[in-house]
């Protein structure tokens, strides 16, 4: 059985009046892919930053790998990888320039050419940042939270505005990164994403989680009250479509 590696107890976060994340609990067990859903606003991102030490909490306790939030949040930070959704790079660097620059802020010595081949970038080594496409972006952005070898990683919303190639492209890095035994939290708004991606799913809602189980257990359950779509569903969805069509094979754009 999968030992706990995030455990969330009680946690609380207030602006001034406003109370963002309203005591709530849950645990991350080791090596499993955990999404964290909801509506703009619900809490989640509040409560990802405060686990990845960049916000503060009001109340609650949080341990990270064994580690104590509020007593060694510096370990905390050693073994926890960070994607967020917009990331600031130098755009004229080139991306061996800037992994090595991120492997300096860690104390690493980082074989460039290597990591960028995990990521499927080794071809743009030489290239600079700005030339990039989002895709491309997107798994330059995965590839430095891998820097300092993390056990865990924090990916926010990391296939928005990609395209279905470049989107499946990247739930086939998430799914080996997680193989390779990293536990990774996901934030999406994309429920397909989460149906094939996650273990398990916490769904929060003005600040309080309203379920947490896998995406089949919660299907199941709406399905069990009676809850039929209006529409017959089929094998596969027009995403299925548009990639039997144009093909699998990644493509960047020009």
């Amino acid at each position: 059985m999968s030992k706990t590696i995030i455990a969330v107890q009680n946690l609380h976060k207030k602006y001034g009046n406003f109370e963002a994340v309203k005591g709530i609990s849950f645990n991350v067990l080791e090596g499993e892919i955990f999404g964290l859903l909801g509506p703009n606003g619900a809490g989640k991102s509040t409560t990802l930053e405060i686990i990845e030490t960049l916000r503060e909490k009001t109340s609650g306790t949080i341990t990270v790998d064994g580690f104590d939030l509020d007593k060694d949040p510096n370990e905390i930070k050693k073994c926890i990888g960070v994607q967020l959704q917009t990331s600031g790079y130098y755009p004229g660097l080139s991306l061996t320039e800037l992994i090595g620059l991120f492997a300096g802020l860690y104390n690493k010595n980082v074989d460039a050419a290597e990591l960028l081949a995990k990521v499927n970038l080794q071809d743009k080594a030489k290239a600079k940042y700005k030339e990039l496409s989002g895709g491309q972006k997107q798994r330059f952005s995965i590839a430095t939270t891998l820097i300092n070898e993390p056990k865990i990683i924090f990916l926010d919303e990391p296939t928005t505005g990609l395209d279905p190639q470049a989107r499946r492209n990247l739930w086939e890095l998430i799914l080996d990164i997680r193989k390779k035994g990293t536990t990774v939290i996901i934030t999406t708004h994309y429920m397909d994403e989460a149906e094939i991606l996650c273990d398990r799913v916490a769904i929060i809602d003005s600040g309080k989680i309203i379920a947490l189980e896998s995406p089949d257990k919660l299907i199941d359950n709406l399905v069990a009250t009676g809850f039929e779509r209006p529409k017959e569903v089929k094998k596969a969805n027009l995403e299925d479509v548009f990639i039997h069509l144009t093909g699998h094979t990644l493509r960047e754009e020009a």
